[in-house]
């Protein structure tokens, strides 16, 4: 199949423009453009590697497909294949409609490939970074029963109720996180420009000051005198918890205190089991192996006691014994899982089952992010009140003792 050639030109009326065009060879894709009225300054095929040093030089315009372009692609691709349209073609459409450039590029490649007689499966393992492991293992299953249609549509669900979650934890945390940042800024310049210059006129009345007063003097220069030993220490805790995130121990023992901790502890477990939960639905649902589905859903649900937990059922499956027992021993997952993972071992609708578990723990999750928004709001309303009135305090008493003095 063609590649794909960036482009510089200028048009006939001398306007500057740039894009991708596809042709078999780089004459042909000037000629093209020729027709177009629009005279080529410099045209090279593009490529993911070329892509990619792109990408990294400015990592914020790097034109990366998002999980919302790679469902919607998805969505639209299982609708032409279930109106019969043969892959190769409706690949061609997904290319043509890609607006994003690195899918594009990408599309072109998965395009040639299935062209040259590879499976669309085998075609994607090829561009990691765009297509996840569950992604290819349920197309495959797909290709393999005859079902891809079907199969694509129930991952285009499964990526859009991952993003509805992420999205729903990110705009939950978003509002604490910004008032804490407000906090944090106020109280630096309150202490870096208000508090000493208040200090100097305190100081010029030669009155001793209240003892609140002179702890906050004291603070404010402190942090003035050694701010570059706060910030150092500051920068070499996030470096040392950084590594020690990246080792396996580190890691594990993360995981494990997360889980125990009171307010975040329960809603990092219900994530978790949204992610198992739906993963495996949605894998067995489409004919994956469920030894194949339960070690994708343990790399994917990201937390050490959980994942070790699915490890050893899955290592239980293999010995022919159930998943429900070794999860129950486990003691990380609910008993509600358990038990409804269990009745649908026994009737053979373990997928729905796990459906159900997924849909009702998505919707615990959202109403416990609203409790906790809803709770952190006043709570740290309260908190920045509590530090700005202890302040205004500090500094208006020697005020009032000063205009009393006068009077």
């Amino acid at each position: 199949m063609a590649p794909i050639y960036d482009y510089k030109a200028i048009s006939t009326a001398g306007k500057a423009s740039k894009g991708l065009v596809e042709a078999e060879n780089q004459k042909a894709a000037r000629q093209k453009l020729k027709k177009q009225g629009l005279m080529v300054t410099d045209i090279s095929e593009r490529t993911l590697a070329k892509q990619a040093a792109q990408g990294s030089s400015v990592p914020f315009m790097s034109g990366k497909a998002s999980g919302k372009d790679i469902a919607m692609m998805t969505r639209q691709l299982a609708s032409l294949i279930k109106a019969n349209i043969p892959l190769v073609d409706a690949l061609s459409a997904m290319m043509d409609q890609a607006e994003v450039p690195s899918l594009k590029v990408t599309l072109s490649q998965v395009r040639q490939d299935v062209n040259e007689g590879s499976s669309l499966a085998k075609s994607l393992a090829k561009h990691p970074k765009v297509f996840d492991g569950i992604f290819i293992n349920m197309v495959e299953a797909g290709e393999s029963s005859g079902t891809l249609g079907l199969v694509l549509l129930k991952l285009a669900d499964m990526k859009e109720a991952q993003m509805r979650l992420k999205s729903k934890i990110t705009s939950g945390m978003m509002y604490p996180a910004l008032m804490m940042g407000v906090a944090v800024i106020l109280m630096i310049g309150i202490f870096a420009f208000v508090i000493p210059q208040m200090t100097k006129i305190f100081q010029s009345m030669n009155k001793p000051m209240p003892p609140i007063t002179l702890f906050l003097m004291g603070v404010s220069d402190i942090l003035l005198t050694y701010w570059y030993v706060f910030l150092g220490a500051f920068v070499a805790a996030v470096v040392t918890f950084q590594r020690f995130l990246a080792s396996p121990e580190g890691k594990a023992k993360w995981d494990a205190f997360t889980l125990k901790t009171p307010i975040f502890g329960p809603l990092i477990r219900m994530v978790a089991v949204t992610r198992f939960s739906s993963t495996m639905a949605t894998l067995l649902g489409s004919g994956v192996p469920i030894l194949t589905a339960m070690n994708i859903a343990k790399n994917l649900v990201a937390n050490g006691p959980i994942s070790k937990a699915i490890q050893n059922a899955r290592e239980n499956i293999t010995e022919g014994q159930s998943i429900a027992d070794p999860l129950r021993r486990s003691g990380e997952f609910p008993p509600m899982v358990i038990h409804m993972i269990a009745i649908g071992e026994k009737t053979g609708e373990l997928p729905d089952m796990l459906k159900n578990v997924a849909d009702t723990y998505e919707e615990q999750v959202n109403t416990k992010i609203e409790g906790m928004t809803s709770l952190l709001e006043p709570l740290m309303i309260i908190g920045m009140g509590g530090m700005v009135g202890f302040i205004v305090l500090s500094v208006m008493i020697p005020l009032l003792d000063m205009s009393n003095l006068k009077k």
